[in-house]
Order: structure tokens, then C-alpha cells, then sequence
């Protein structure tokens, strides 16, 4: 039996990964809302409507992520993804597979955490959540868009093309 390759990701895979950035990005960068509601809430303070109608924008985007990750997973599953380019050298592909499998980790547990510490109210998560969860995203995201780099202009491989046309 042959199997044949996958050259490319999907369309809705394609689709599916630039939403969730944008979606990272935007709660990774506008935490001010949950902040307040935080510091407010701990403090014995109470919340005004619109500090959590700021703070909901923030769980809600996460929920997002949180459904999408799940679509995304299966989709990955169902569709596969593309071989890394023979360039590649062989710690770079253990690298890139350890990088992946903890994005995927941490689209379930940053988003995860996020609910516990928000809607029951468990601190110690919160405290992981906003900390290191948040510190390992943005580290990965840095890795992989000079990974992307990498392989665009020094290897010159189409890594890049094969998430953004094809």
C-alpha cells in the first residue's frame, strides 16, 4: 500500500491557524481588563460591569481559542501536515516536533487555566496561567517565527508558503 504525501496544509487549516494567532496575540497583548478584574476581585473589591464586560472580552477570546484548538487538532488528524524539507537537519526536526507538540499543549491548557482561575476561581492555576503558560507562548512564538525565517532565507526552503499559499 502507498501512501501519498502531504504537500500542504488545507485551507481551513490555513485559516484556522492565522484566526488563532491573531486571537493569541490579541490576549497575549490586551490583558488589562483580566488584570483589573483580578486585582479588584483579590483586593475584595467589586467588579464594575464594565470591568467585567473587559474582563469577559478577554475569557471569551480564550473560550475561542479554546474550540478552535479542538477543530484544529482534528483537523491535523484527519489531514496530516507536511514532512519537513530535507534541509532540515535532523535536531531541527526534533526541535520543530517538541516546539508543535507544545504549542498544541499550551492551546489547551492556557485557555484551560484561564477558565479555572476566572469562572472558579482556583488562584493557583491563575498564577500558572498568567506566568509561566503565558512566558513558554510567547517564547514559542518568537522560536517559531525565526524558525520560519530560517528556513525562508537561509536554508531557503517553502515553509512558509505552505501556510500562506498553495
Amino acid at each position: 500500500m502507498t501512501t501519498n504525501p502531504v504537500l500542504g496544509y488545507s485551507l481551513s487549516q490555513k485559516l484556522i491557524h492565522w484566526l488563532m494567532a491573531a486571537l493569541i496575540f490579541f490576549n497575549l497583548l490586551f490583558t488589562e481588563g483580566m488584570e483589573n478584574w483580578n486585582r479588584l476581585v483579590s483586593r475584595g473589591e467589586t467588579a464594575t460591569p464594565e470591568d467585567i464586560a473587559s474582563a469577559n472580552v478577554h475569557a471569551y477570546v480564550g473560550i475561542a481559542i479554546l474550540c478552535l484548538s479542538v477543530v484544529r487538532l482534528v483537523l491535523r488528524l484527519a489531514h496530516g501536515a507536511p514532512d519537513a524539507p530535507a534541509e532540515e537537519p535532523p535536531v531541527f526536526l526534533i526541535a520543530s516536533k517538541l516546539a508543535h507538540g507544545t504549542f498544541y499543549l499550551l492551546f489547551f491548557l492556557l485557555p484551560i487555566s484561564g477558565a479555572a482561575a476566572y469562572y472558579f476561581g482556583v488562584e493557583a492555576v491563575g498564577s500558572l496561567h498568567g506566568g509561566p503558560l503565558k512566558l513558554l507562548m510567547w517564547l514559542l512564538i518568537v522560536v517559531h517565527i525565526a524558525a520560519v525565517l530560517v528556513h525562508q532565507f537561509y536554508w531557503k526552503t517553502p515553509v512558509a508558503q505552505r501556510m500562506t499559499k498553495g
